[in-house]
């Protein structure tokens, strides 16, 4: 299946669960009442800046087979979707692994994806960005570009931001962060909009891991999948150097 935009939904031949999974997703975008946190997100939403893509089962590999040429697609055509595109990708998660599962079987999944992605990965990971996830200058890459990740997941109770009925990834290009940041007054307005919005959003306090791209004391590793508290884990499980290895 292709990246979908908005435009696109009725004429596609969706799945229950995937018209489900838009519906609720729409809904959350356009909630007036209580507004999701992520002004961009509601503004790209609102737009039809976003592209949309359907997955399968997160515990198979032949899902990110699925997942990759989605992203790549995003990765060559991203420029031309709007200043605040993301890509936005639902997963089929199966009621079984919901009722059995747990944030930390999510958390495990998620990672699994990434490195799956990076295995399938055409192009070479670039030059400019250190490959190691505990340098403050390191993100997730794919086909050349550079991403942040967010992970939502059925079970997140308490940090309502990161809950969605279906396991839920948000790929948002570099570049378009970027060009947020390039007006500072602006995004420095937003930013403090969106903290606000989190702290009534969420049930349990803004997460320390939550920082800003650049700063020495930034992982954005930490930033990809947040616990329902104020926990993380010790180490990045993205392994790319061993990857690399096992390519040779």
């Amino acid at each position: 299946m292709k990246l979908i935009k908005d435009n696109q939904m009725n004429e596609c031949d969706l799945l229950e669960w995937q018209k489900n999974a838009i519906e609720a997703f729409k809904k959350r975008m356009s909630d007036k009442i209580n507004p999701f946190p992520c002004i961009p997100a509601t503004q790209a939403s609102l737009l039809g800046h976003l592209r949309y893509g359907f997955v399968g089962d997160p515990r198979n590999d032949e899902t990110s087979v699925m997942l990759a040429p989605l992203l790549k697609e995003f990765s060559l055509n991203y420029k031309d979707y709007g200043k605040n595109t993301s890509l936005i990708v639902f997963f089929d998660t199966p009621p079984s692994l919901i009722s059995t599962g747990s944030i930390e079987n999510f958390e495990r999944l998620f990672w699994e994806q990434l490195c799956q992605l990076n295995r399938l990965d055409e192009r070479e990971w670039p030059l400019t960005i250190p490959e190691n996830p505990e340098n403050h200058q390191w993100e997730f890459c794919f086909h050349g570009e550079r991403y942040f990740m967010y992970c939502a997941t059925p079970l997140h109770k308490y940090r309502n931001s990161r809950y969605f009925p279906y396991m839920m990834l948000a790929i948002t290009p570099r570049r378009v962060l970027q060009e947020f940041n390039k007006n500072e007054k602006y995004a420095r307005k937003i930013k403090q909009l969106i903290h606000k919005r989190l702290e009534g959003y969420d049930e349990v306090p803004i997460h320390p891991s939550l920082n800003s791209y650049g700063n020495q004391d930034n992982y954005e590793w930490k930033q990809y999948f947040l616990h329902d508290d104020e926990t993380e884990l010790p180490k990045c499980p993205f392994l790319r150097q061993i990857m690399l290895e096992n390519k040779e």
